[in-house]
């Protein structure tokens, strides 16, 4: 196995074990990892900049046994910077990882951190999220095409209360939509607002959606996964590899494309590896950046008694028929429920 010394940024690296096979199936090594995080660095690196890094590593590859990493390790670099951040539940601080340069994401992927999972806030203020996430998780015989579905209604939401919502493949077999805020809010907001919209999208479409993790009922449908709103969670960062078969990357699609793949039905229509990401981005950007700066503000919904229907859900449905936008097909259904 080879080891080589490198300078980037003016930092001295060491690399090693160059030649590991990390993806047997492929033949992909840590040297492959390392040149993938290279060259989609412009691209990812502002997604990950002050924000608490969870790390999912894999030293012996994907077929070896992985691990979670919060803490940066005590051999990290002096120039490596972190985020001391209180945890509660494990009544400690934990000093995060954040990936603000290239020599940064390098040392990272020198260790195999193969998987990165980035806050969904600031590490300078975690109580504020700066950007919404929907996780699309469908349980078999259902897969990427009907998460496609779900996410366009999901945009048909959204066009009534004048945001915004931006896709991307997880990169395994679901896929996540991004709604960017860059405002002040709080995770009781983000959760409650998600929570309805799962909620209010599984009451129109029971035969293809759940709001709720259920195994039992799972077979052939999408969980909307609204819970990800949290402080304590996290999702996987937009360019990130992941560890599968293959060196399938969680990248960025257009709503064009979204759409395509729904109505050809064809799953393999959102599948890219590390090469074609790194292609994609050379020719036409980060389809994400508008998540970095786009500002918007979630509406006000009101919680509700528990075990009667939500009110928010009620809020949503009220404040979409009474938005100022063309009708479309959610709206009427919706309108339909509350007799109108």
């Amino acid at each position: 196995m080879t080891d080589s010394a490198v300078d980037i940024q003016g930092r001295h690296l060491k690399l090693s074990n160059l030649e590991k096979v990390l993806y047997p199936a492929v033949g992909f090594t840590k040297k492959d990892v390392i040149d993938y995080y290279v060259r989609i660095a412009p691209a990812i690196i502002p997604h990950l900049r002050g924000r608490a890094l969870t790390r999912k590593r894999y030293p012996d590859g994907v077929e070896g046994e992985p691990f979670f990493e919060k803490n940066a390790p005590m051999h990290r670099p002096d120039w490596v910077k972190t985020a001391p951040i209180w945890s509660g539940r494990n009544r400690r601080t934990i000093h995060y990882v954040l990936a603000d340069d290239l020599s940064t994401l390098v040392w990272l992927a020198n260790l195999a951190a193969l998987e990165l999972h980035p806050a969904l806030s600031l590490a300078s203020d975690i109580t504020c999220p700066t950007e919404m996430v929907f996780d699309l998780d469908p349980g078999p015989p259902a897969d990427i095409v009907e998460c496609c579905e779900v996410g366009l209604k999901l945009r048909e939401i959204f066009e009534h209360f004048g945001l915004q919502g931006f896709p991307k493949t997880s990169g395994s077999k679901g896929m996540q939509i991004y709604v960017p805020l860059n405002t002040p809010t709080n995770y009781d907001k983000t959760k409650l607002f998600s929570h309805a919209l799962a909620q209010l999208l599984e009451h129109e479409h029971p035969e293809l959606v759940l709001s709720e993790m259920s195994k039992q009922a799972r077979t052939g449908k999408v969980f909307v996964d609204w819970s990800q709103n949290d402080e304590h969670k996290t999702t996987i960062a937009v360019y990130s590899l992941r560890a599968r078969e293959h060196p399938t990357v969680s990248t960025p699609v257009t709503w064009d494309e979204v759409e395509r793949a729904f109505k050809k039905k064809d799953s393999k229509l959102l599948v890219f590896e590390a090469k074609q990401t790194i292609a994609r981005f050379e020719k036409i950007g980060d389809l994400f950046e508008p998540v970095l700066r786009l500002r918007q503000q979630l509406p006000d919904l009101k919680k509700s008694a528990a075990g009667k229907t939500p009110q928010a859900i009620e809020d949503a449905i009220e404040i979409a028929a009474q938005a100022d936008k063309p009708a479309s097909r959610t709206r009427t259904k919706a309108g339909r429920a509350k007799g109108k």
